[in-house]
């Protein structure tokens, strides 16, 4: 796994999370909740890439089809 994948993960992390406490500040709440709600998903899609490719390494690594 590379450390990168972690750095971007956090990153998105703290992007999300200051965006969302500067809206939420400024009294835009629901902007506030989709903003985080963008973030969750951009890190599942990272995440959901990543599972999918372990699974086709697991099903090389067996000789799975």
């Amino acid at each position: 796994m590379d450390v990168d994948l972690i750095f971007k993960i956090a990153g998105v992390g703290i992007v999300t999370a200051v965006l969302h406490t500067v809206l939420a500040k400024a009294g835009k709440e629901e902007y506030a909740y989709l903003t985080t709600l963008v973030g969750v998903v951009i890190v599942l899609g990272v995440v959901i890439n990543l599972v999918s490719n372990l699974f086709d390494n697991v099903k090389v690594l067996f000789k799975l089809y």
